[in-house]
C-alpha cells in the first residue's frame, strides 16, 4: 500500500497496477441480465453492496496534527514567498498558513519538506489567479486556495492529480487495457511559470512555450489612448504604485490641481534617491571618518548628495544647500523653488546651468538648485516674515550657483530588468516590475514570454534590407489636408509603400495634426465645420487608390491644436492637455474606404483583410508586445514655448570674464568653463596640426561651412529638447497659464518609465533621431517642409532596430 501510494502522489502509476485482480473483477453477467440489482428479499439482494469494478483508492495515511506557530513558520514562507515567488505575506496570511500546515501536515512539516511544497503550490496558484504582489488573509482568494490543498492532500503533501498550478494528467484505463493520457505530460506542465499571473490574458496568450503563433508583428499592437490608461497614484509611504480610487471628472475639485504637483514631485523624488549619486552608505562614511583621522593626505570617496527640504533652512545661514523644487514666478515676479515643506527665493545672478546650454529651465518644471542660504533681517518674498517655517515661504534668499535638472532614470532599472538569464531573455529584478502602467501586462508577468515572442516573431518578420520589412512605422508629421501640395506629399508616400509586397509594407502608419493650418470654427480661414469634413473626405479619396495599404497597415490620427473640438474656443491657442480624438462626424468617408477595401480582399483570396483606421488621443501610446516596447506620440510646439519661458542666465562670456579675475588657486574643481575652453583649443591645435601634415588638403568653401554649423545647431538644439523634456519626465513642465492640463488625466503626460521611443512632433524644430538614456526621441517634422520646395519628409521607425531615420522623396 505504501509503495503503491507514493506512486500516486508522484503521478507515475504504471497502467499494470491500475488492472484490478481477478479476484475482485465483478462477475460477467449475459446481455439480457438487468446490471441493477434489485432491492426485493424475493430476488435474493445481498446483505452488502456489490463491490465496484474499479479498486479501491488508498486510504490517506493519518496525520496527527500539531500547534504551529506563525513565528516558527516565517522564515520558511519569506524564503518560499519572497525569495522565490517574489510575494510578501501578511499576519494574517502567515497565521493561515501556520494553522493548515500544523492541521494537514503534522510533525512533518519540516524534516519531510511537507510545508515548503504546501507554500510553494500556494504561491503558483495565488499568482495563477492573477493576485497581487501581497498576499492578504482576509479575502476570499486566499481561503479558496486553502480550500482547493486540503481537498488534494495525500500524505501531508498536495497531490498532483488536483491540478492546483493548471495541471493535469489523469490516466484512465480503456477497454483495451491501454491508458489514456487526458493531459499534457508532466514534464510539460512541471515547470514553474512565475510571468502568468498577471497581463497575459489582455494579450490574449499564453505563456506555454508556443511563440509561433503568428509571424504577422501587427498581431502583437495595441493603440492605448490617454483616457484609457490606468490611473496610478504614487503612494509614498508604501513606496509603490496604486490605482486612483476617485473618477475622473472633467471638473474635479480644486484639491485635485495640488494633488497633480505633488504626484509629480514625489516620482521624482524617489526616482533621485534611487540614484547612485543620492545614495550614502554607512560603511564607507566611517571608512572616510577615520582616513581623514589618520592621515590627511589620503584621498576619500566623493561623498552622495544629499537633498535638503526648503523649511530646514532656518536657522542656517550661510551654508550649502542642495534643494529639489518646483520652479515658479511669484505674484510680484521674484523666482522661488517650492517642495513640499515650503517656498523660497532665489537669486540667479551668479547661476549657472548645467549642462551649459545643455537644457531650458521653465517655472513649472522640477529642478535641483545648488547654493548658500542668505538669512535677511528683511524679507524680499511675499509674506515671509508671517509665514515662517512648513507650509509657507521662508525668510531670506537662497543664492544660486547651479541649476539642474533631475537625472533621468533608464527604462530596465525602473520596471526592474536586472540583465541577460540562462535562456537569452532579460529577466526582472527589483524595481516596479509588477506594475501594469498600461493595462498591457507587467514586465514580471508577461516581460519575458513577450521577449521571446518578439525575437522570433521579428526575426521571420524582417528581411535582408533594414530599408525594408513588416516591422516598420511611417510617421508623417503636419498632414494639413487644406494644403493641395500635402496631398500630393502623402499620395507619393503611399505609393512609395503600396508598391512593396504585401508581408513588407509597414505594419503602422501614423498621421499627425494639425489636420488644418487654422483653428476650425475660429473664425479662421480654414472654415467651419462642414469645410472640415470635406478635407476628411479628401484624404479618403486618396488612401482609396491604395488599397494593399489599407489591407495590411494600422493608421493612426493623432489630433493637433486646430482640430475640432477644442479649436471652437481656443481660436488657436494651446488646448488642454490630454485632448480627445477626431469626432466620428468627421471620418465617415475614411471607416468606409477601409470597409471597402477589406471586402475587396476577401472577394479576391477569400480572406477579409484586418487593416483598420484609429482615430486616437493626443498624446497616445503604442505598445508592441506587451511591456517589451512602448512608442508614445505627442504633437506639441514645445521647443517655441520653451524659447519663450525659459530662464535667462548671464552670457557665458560675462561669467568667463568675472572669473578671470579670481586667482588659479581659488578655482576650484566646479570651473568647467575654462575647462571646456582648454579642451576645445587644445582639440583646434590637434585637428590643425592633422591637417597641415596631410598629403592632400581641400578647402572647403563658406557655403560647406554654413551648412556643417547649421547641422550643429540643429543637433544641439534637438539634444537640448530631448533632455529637458525626458529629465522632468512630464510631456508638459509649464505653468497651467501656458499650457493648461486636464487635472485627473495627468498621469497620461507622464513619462515613467521613459518609453522605448518618443515621437514629439514639433514643427519649430528640426526634424531628428536621438537616442538618450535609452530612450529614441524622433521629430519627423512637418510633410512638406517649409522653404524646401517639391520635397516630402517622415520618418521610418523600425521595431526590430528601435531606431528610427528621416527619409525624403522629390515630388
Amino acid at each position: 500500500m505504501d509503495i503503491e501510494a507514493v506512486d500516486i502522489v508522484d503521478g507515475q502509476k504504471s497502467a499494470a497496477k491500475t488492472r484490478t485482480a481477478p479476484l475482485f473483477r465483478a462477475a460477467q453477467r449475459s446481455a439480457h441480465q438487468n446490471p441493477i440489482p434489485s432491492s426485493s428479499p424475493a430476488f435474493s439482494t445481498p446483505v452488502h453492496p456489490i463491490r465496484n469494478s474499479k479498486p479501491p483508492e488508498p486510504s490517506k495515511p493519518s496525520i496527527l496534527p500539531i500547534l504551529l506557530p506563525p513565528a516558527t513558520l516565517r522564515p520558511l514562507a519569506f524564503r518560499t514567498f519572497t525569495k522565490k515567488h517574489n510575494l510578501t505575506l501578511t499576519s494574517s496570511a502567515l497565521q493561515a498558513f501556520a494553522t493548515f500546515i500544523g492541521k494537514h501536515c503534522g510533525s512533518g512539516w519540516r524534516e519531510e519538506g511537507l510545508a515548503e511544497k504546501v507554500l510553494d503550490e500556494a504561491a503558483k496558484s495565488w499568482k495563477k489567479d492573477g493576485g497581487g504582489v501581497i498576499v492578504p488573509g482576509e479575502g476570499d482568494e486566499l481561503k479558496s486556495i486553502l480550500r482547493d490543498l486540503e481537498r488534494s492532500m495525500r500524505g501531508g503533501k498536495p497531490s498532483q492529480q488536483r491540478g492546483l498550478s493548471g495541471q493535469r494528467s489523469f490516466a484512465f484505463e480503456n477497454t483495451s487495457g491501454d491508458t489514456t493520457d487526458l493531459g499534457p505530460s508532466p514534464g510539460a506542465l512541471g515547470r514553474e511559470d512565475s510571468e502568468a499571473s498577471l497581463g497575459l490574458s489582455a494579450l490574449g496568450v499564453e505563456d506555454s512555450g508556443d511563440t509561433t503563433s503568428s509571424e504577422d508583428p501587427r498581431r502583437w499592437l495595441k493603440i492605448v489612448g490617454a483616457f484609457d490608461q490606468p490611473r496610478l497614484i504614487y503612494n509614498v509611504n508604501q513606496k509603490h504604485f496604486e490605482a486612483a480610487s476617485t473618477v475622473p471628472s472633467l471638473l474635479p475639485d480644486p484639491s485635485h490641481k495640488t494633488h497633480l504637483f505633488r504626484h509629480r514631485y514625489n516620482l521624482i523624488h524617489q526616482r533621485l534617491l534611487r540614484n547612485e549619486s543620492f545614495q550614502s552608505s554607512s560603511v564607507a562614511s566611517a571608512r572616510t571618518n577615520s582616513l581623514q583621522r589618520s592621515s590627511s593626505t589620503i584621498a576619500t570617496t566623493q561623498q552622495a548628495y544629499k537633498i535638503t527640504p526648503i523649511a530646514n533652512l532656518l536657522g542656517r545661514s550661510g551654508s550649502s544647500h542642495l534643494l529639489l523644487g518646483l520652479l515658479t514666478t511669484s505674484p510680484t515676479g521674484v523666482l522661488t523653488v517650492n517642495d513640499l515643506t515650503g517656498c523660497i527665493a532665489i537669486d540667479i545672478q551668479h547661476a549657472r546651468p548645467v549642462p551649459e546650454d545643455g537644457a531650458w529651465f521653465t517655472p513649472g518644471m522640477i529642478v535641483l538648485v545648488d547654493g548658500v542660504y542668505e538669512e535677511e533681517g528683511s524679507s524680499t518674498g511675499p509674506g515671509l516674515d508671517g509665514n515662517r517655517g512648513v507650509g509657507g515661504t521662508v525668510g531670506g534668499k537662497f543664492i544660486v550657483f547651479s541649476v539642474g535638472g533631475p537625472p533621468c532614470e533608464r527604462r530596465e532599472v525602473t520596471v526592474g530588468v536586472s540583465g541577460a538569464s540562462k535562456d537569452g531573455y532579460t529577466s526582472a529584478g527589483a524595481g516596479f516590475g509588477w506594475v501594469d502602467f498600461l493595462g498591457v501586462g507587467s514586465e514580471r508577468a508577461a516581460g519575458s514570454a513577450m521577449r521571446r515572442i518578439e525575437t522570433n516573431v521579428l526575426k521571420r518578420a524582417s528581411s535582408g534590407d533594414l530599408a525594408a520589412g513588416r516591422a516598420r512605422m511611417v510617421i508623417c508629421g503636419e498632414v494639413e489636408l487644406d494644403n493641395a501640395k500635402t496631398l500630393q506629399a502623402l499620395r507619393r508616400v503611399l505609393g512609395l509603400h503600396a508598391a512593396e509586397q504585401a508581408d513588407q509594407t509597414p505594419m503602422v502608419m501614423v498621421l499627425m495634426g494639425n489636420f488644418v493650418r487654422h483653428a476650425v470654427m475660429a473664425g479662421g480661414s480654414s472654415g467651419e465645420s462642414i469645410e472640415y469634413k470635406e478635407y476628411f473626405d479628401s484624404l479618403a479619396s486618396a488612401l482609396s487608390d491604395y488599397p494593399t495599404m489599407l489591407q495590411n497597415t494600422t493608421f493612426v490620427f493623432v489630433p493637433g491644436d486646430n482640430d475640432p473640438w477644442a479649436s471652437a474656443f481656443s481660436a488657436g491657442a494651446a488646448v488642454a492637455l490630454p485632448r480627445n480624438s477626431v469626432p466620428d462626424l468627421f471620418t465617415t468617408r475614411i471607416k468606409r474606404a477601409f470597409s471597402t477595401a477589406g471586402a475587396e480582399a476577401e472577394k479576391a483570396t477569400g480572406k477579409r483583410a484586418d487593416g483598420e483606421a484609429i482615430w486616437s488621443t493626443n498624446p497616445t501610446r503604442l505598445t508592441l508586445f506587451g511591456p517589451a516596447q512602448e512608442v508614445v506620440f505627442f504633437r506639441d510646439d514645445m521647443s517655441g514655448r520653451l524659447r519663450r519661458n525659459a530662464v535667462t542666465f548671464r552670457p557665458l562670456q560675462a561669467a568667463a570674464q568675472s572669473e578671470s579675475n579670481i586667482g588659479p588657486d581659488q578655482k576650484g574643481n566646479g570651473d568647467a568653463t575654462a575647462m571646456d575652453k582648454e579642451q576645445e583649443s587644445s582639440e583646434a591645435t590637434d585637428v590643425d596640426a592633422a591637417v597641415e601634415t596631410a598629403e592632400s588638403y581641400i578647402p572647403t568653401s563658406k557655403a560647406q561651412d554654413s551648412a556643417s554649423s547649421a547641422a550643429l545647431s540643429d543637433l544641439q538644439t534637438a539634444r537640448k529638447l530631448v533632455k529637458t523634456i525626458l529629465d522632468q519626465g512630464y510631456l508638459s513642465p509649464f505653468p497651467p497659464s501656458d499650457r493648461p492640463v486636464l487635472w485627473d488625466h495627468a498621469g497620461a503626460l507622464q513619462l515613467y518609465p521613459l518609453p522605448t521611443a518618443l515621437v514629439l512632433m514639433d514643427p519649430e524644430a528640426p526634424p531628428f533621431a536621438v537616442t538618450y538614456e535609452g530612450c529614441h526621441v524622433m521629430n519627423p517634422g512637418p510633410l512638406t517642409p517649409p522653404g524646401r520646395k517639391g520635397v516630402a519628409q517622415w520618418m521610418e521607425y523600425d521595431a526590430r532596430t528601435r531606431r528610427g531615420r528621416t527619409r525624403e522623396i522629390r515630388l
